[in-house]
């Protein structure tokens, strides 16, 4: 039987993610209220913060960075696009 969440950031009932993406309080809560959608919502936002504060996933700051920002992105007022963030261009 599918994993199905009250997914947090798109506020229906939808398909979880397939287990907890850390190891740790966290990602428990994660799994128990972020759906797949929401999950890839965060993933590419994620690889923009990555970008644009040129963070270093290995580094322990950079890491810390990352989970406050994804903390904030499901359960806080969401995580704030950088200033100088310009959108890539739509095709």
């Amino acid at each position: 039987m599918a994993h199905t969440v009250f997914c947090v950031k798109l506020k229906r009932e939808l398909p979880g993610l397939d287990e907890p993406p850390f190891d740790n309080d966290l990602g428990r809560k994660v799994y128990d209220n972020v759906s797949q959608e929401a999950w890839r919502m965060w993933t590419e936002h994620c690889k923009m913060l990555l970008n644009e504060y040129r963070l270093n996933p290995a580094r322990r700051e950079d890491q810390e960075v990352i989970v406050k920002q994804l903390d904030q992105f499901f359960f806080g007022e969401g995580s704030a696009v950088p200033k100088e963030y310009v959108p890539p261009a739509q095709k």
